[in-house]
């Protein structure tokens, strides 16, 4: 059933090439600063800082915390974020950089995020998957409605590793894990931005067929 959703949201929407960003830190800090905001707060804060030249770890660390703030205010709790984000730079410089981490493995990559202040797991996986080109889903509130609505899930509150796992097994075997999980979760994004939303445009719906919450 979980591949079905994907080929058939493939199908309708096409390949859409995420994460929207220039270089792999960009990922990572767009990972950040979209905790509990829009994505277009976030292109604000990530275009202020690109025209301080602030968009490598070496620069956020050295940038004052003032200015950083101030930078990145469009996106909201930005003295929190602005804390997130020189604990991840410090990370990413004592860790030999972005390409350091990529060598390493998933799993060691994945705990060494998590254990950092404001990185959750959302967050963790965004940045493993978009940034550090490791095959992992990641799994958000559009994942988690879409496959409520279709049954996928018991209940819409599923535990985040639950579902993650659900969609990993559905596609042990295939080769273009990397590519499909980045697609699959773009995908879900806009099909439910679009379509399934909060209140669903059921009519228009390509997963109607497929669908209990429409049966409803």
């Amino acid at each position: 059933m979980v591949r079905k959703v994907y080929q058939i949201l493939l199908e309708r929407y096409g390949e859409q090439n995420w994460w929207p960003a220039e270089t792999p830190f960009e990922v990572c800090v767009g990972a950040l600063l979209t905790q509990n905001t829009s994505w277009k707060n976030v292109e604000k804060a990530i275009s202020n800082l690109k025209r301080h030249e602030l968009l490598t770890p070496e620069k956020i660390l050295e940038c004052r915390k003032e200015l950083l703030e101030e930078l990145i205010r469009p996106a909201g709790f930005y003295r929190r974020k602005a804390e997130y984000l020189k604990n991840f730079c410090k990370f990413i410089v004592e860790t030999g950089g972005l390409e350091e981490l990529k060598r390493r493995k998933l799993k060691r990559v994945r705990e060494e995020l998590l254990k950092l202040k404001g990185i959750g797991k959302e967050t963790a996986d965004s940045i493993l998957l978009y940034a550090l080109e490791k095959p992992i889903f990641v799994v958000d509130a559009y994942t988690k409605r879409l496959f409520y609505r279709l049954g996928i899930l018991a209940k819409e509150k599923e535990n985040y590793e639950k579902v993650r796992e659900r969609v990993e097994t559905s596609f042990s075997h295939v080769l273009e894990k990397l590519k499909i999980f980045k697609e699959f979760h773009a995908l879900i994004v806009e099909h439910c931005k679009t379509t399934c939303r909060r209140r669903p445009l059921c009519n228009h719906c390509c997963l109607l067929g497929f669908c209990r919450y429409a049966k409803i």
